[in-house]
């Protein structure tokens, strides 16, 4: 019975998105960079609505951030299919994933990572607003996907990254001739902090940087993988 209710929600929730088009307020529409974070299968094909409704691909690259798509939310709520070819009558389906997107926001960085095993849907995702007043240049963010506390040090900057949330990190201005600072990332191991990431980055006035800390199926400590951004912030009409 619980599995009956779950899917007329979802039929629902994606219904208005396929099929014809249909008309939308221009304040509703969303702009999005995409990347993929899976280190198990780095390559996905995953799809959305553009802003006429038509089904799409979304434009995922081998490293780094997407180009610009233009998407409308559902019911408040980012939705992404694993097939260009939705059924609308039961598009639970090719629910691939979906993410609220809070009030307001007209721009973001999805971060599309990989569900529990098994698990339906496949992906789950999280929004990073990439307006340049909540995400300035010169800036970064560690978003951890840990069950357990971590800490950074970049630069003058040493912070506390708590399990599951995304922190900020100012601007770095303590660097050397070539722009470049210690970044170390730590975990806990009784009451010490042990470094599992030591390297000097490259902080310039022009770039951001997305820190996704991880676990690697296998690994012994966490990794850390590094997303910088060069592209200059606009707002969206």
């Amino acid at each position: 019975m619980f599995i009956k209710h779950l899917l007329f929600f979802l039929t629902l929730l994606l219904l208005p998105i396929v099929g014809h088009a249909q008309s939308h307020e221009s304040g509703a529409m969303l702009q999005i960079r995409s990347v993929l974070h899976d280190p198990v299968h780095p390559i996905a094909d995953l799809y959305l609505a553009d802003q006429t409704g038509t089904v799409v691909k979304l434009k995922l690259t081998a490293e780094g951030l997407s180009e610009v798509q233009t998407t409308v939310p559902v019911n408040d709520s980012l939705v992404l299919y694993n097939t260009a070819t939705v059924d609308p009558k039961n598009p639970a389906l090719s629910l691939a994933g979906s993410v609220a997107v809070p009030a307001g926001t007209k721009r973001a960085i999805m971060v599309v990572l990989p569900g529990a095993p098994g698990a339906k849907p496949a992906y789950r995702m999280v929004l990073i607003n990439d307006t340049a007043a909540a995400f300035p240049k010169g800036e970064s963010r560690v978003l951890s996907l840990l069950p357990v506390d971590t800490a950074v040090q970049a630069g003058e900057h040493k912070l506390q990254v708590l399990a599951g949330k995304i922190v900020r990190i100012p601007p770095v201005k303590k660097v050397n001739e070539f722009n470049l600072a210690q970044t170390n990332f730590y975990y806990k191991d009784g009451p010490e902090w042990v470094p599992f990431t030591e390297r000097q980055l490259q902080y310039l006035d022009a770039y951001r940087r997305i820190f996704i800390v991880h676990a690697t199926p296998g690994a012994t400590q966490p990794s850390v993988t590094t997303i910088v951004d060069t592209r200059a912030v606009t707002a969206p009409r």
